[in-house]
């Protein structure tokens, strides 16, 4: 073993005892020599270093340090994948003693760079999506009424709940920012009689929703264009605007383009409906722990999530009257659950679609979003609002009785667009 070994070895057993002795960590590390450190008594992870060099991750750990040597192969971890996530919670924590979240750079959201961006995260195959998601393919917070949902029911239950609170009426028109696969314009026109169009970058969407549009045969109601939303240009033409799961790749510098992209393309009096997900950071940082570098560099390049307060912002400052705000922030722990637990149970299905190292970093993060949703790293909003003006307020009920009404019924089969 060379001097650079033998010092990685003694700093990591110096950081290795000062963890132990601060934290009981339900965790096994076994060195390629022999050597085993066990942080509890009952360890529920083991984690095996196969050279002195990868002793560096564990060093002063975070979740970024973590989640490199587990994605790379580093490392080799054994353990349910929540476990895992949460052995490595705990150990960057005791090594940081804070979850504060730091200042990040922020993108330069150009058309370009945003489209590589989307490229790269939805565009793995769409077959190794639907291992882990809903049969509509539905990536994005779900909605259970009950406990005992299934995560189809909930998804379908989430679509209902966005366009009952818009009021989707029968030849109204809607748009879809970030369509994803396509099921809420799919669902607008085909159960309440609108004219939808949706817009995504990525080309797996893009074509999937374009087939399932045709094998329904919604063609002469439902659209789906390859196009970025600020290249829109039907202003003042919807009567209705979602966005789902979008948000977090405009960036923090954009979010005024962005609503103010909206309210132009809202009829006065329109109603939008914007769910996103929003920091627990008050100034927008990055999650604590490393968190936020990994998924920066693993998952969403480019993604900023920005605090509530700052969505409330530039929503008004573009003209926008916040009327409804909620928080589904325990329904995405679920949903995220739900996401993982799929994702392990189709694991060797899942390596040949998109292999070892992309399913690494879909089985950390899917199990991290659970944790972080169902500790309030993060949070996500839905945020209805109306564009502001003459009238405008005469477009809402008085009561929010309407929203659950009005998806209730769809749920219980009957059609709003009859």
């Amino acid at each position: 073993m060379g001097f650079g070994s033998v010092v990685l070895e003694h700093r990591f057993e110096r950081d290795i005892n000062r963890l132990r002795a601060s934290a009981a960590i339900p965790v096994r590390i076994e060195l390629w020599n022999g050597r085993r450190f066990d942080l509890s008594a009952n360890p529920t992870v083991t984690i095996a270093i196969p050279n002195a060099s990868a002793l560096r991750y564990l060093i002063a750990p975070d979740l970024n340090k973590l989640g490199e040597a587990f994605v790379e192969g580093h490392i080799r971890v054994k353990g349910p994948i929540q476990e895992i996530f949460k052995v490595a919670e705990r150990m960057a924590r005791a090594a940081t003693h804070t979850t504060r979240a730091g200042l990040h750079h922020m993108a330069t959201h150009t058309r370009g760079r945003d489209r590589a961006a989307i490229s790269y995260h939805y565009d793995v195959s769409n077959a190794f999506y639907a291992l882990f998601l809903d049969p509509a393919m539905v990536y994005s917070c779900a909605y259970y009424r009950k406990n005992g949902d299934s995560l189809d029911t909930a998804q379908t239950q989430k679509l209902d709940h966005i366009l009952g609170k818009l009021m989707l009426q029968p030849g109204e028109r809607l748009l879809d920012i970030g369509c994803g696969w396509g099921a809420l314009v799919i669902r607008a026109a085909q159960h309440y009689g609108a004219t939808a169009t949706g817009v995504t970058l990525s080309r797996n969407q893009f074509e999937y929703a374009r087939e399932r549009i045709r094998a329904a045969g919604l063609q002469q109601r439902c659209e789906v264009r390859l196009m970025d939303y600020r290249d829109i240009v039907d202003d003042g033409r919807f009567d209705k605007i979602a966005s789902v799961g979008m948000f977090e790749h405009v960036g923090l510098k954009n979010l005024a383009g962005y609503f103010a992209k909206i309210h132009s393309l809202l009829k006065d009096g329109g109603l939008m409906l914007n769910h996103g997900i929003t920091t627990s950071d008050i100034d927008s940082g990055w999650m604590g722990l490393g968190a936020g570098a990994f998924i920066d560099r693993y998952v969403f390049p480019d993604g900023e999530l920005p605090h509530l307060s700052l969505v409330l912002k530039e929503m008004a400052v573009a003209g926008f009257e916040l009327t409804d705000a909620e928080s589904l922030r325990h329904h995405y722990a679920r949903t995220c659950d739900a996401w993982a637990a799929a994702l392990e149970s189709n694991h060797d299905r899942a390596l040949q679609e998109a292999g070892t190292r992309r399913v690494r970093i879909w089985q950390i993060y899917l199990a991290g979003c659970a944790y972080g949703f169902a500790h309030g790293w993060m949070n996500v909003y839905q945020l209805l609002a109306c564009k502001a003006g003459p009238g405008a307020a005469s477009a809402l009920p008085l009561t929010r009785e309407y929203m659950y009404r009005n998806s209730i019924s769809v749920e219980h089969g009957r059609s709003r667009s009859h």
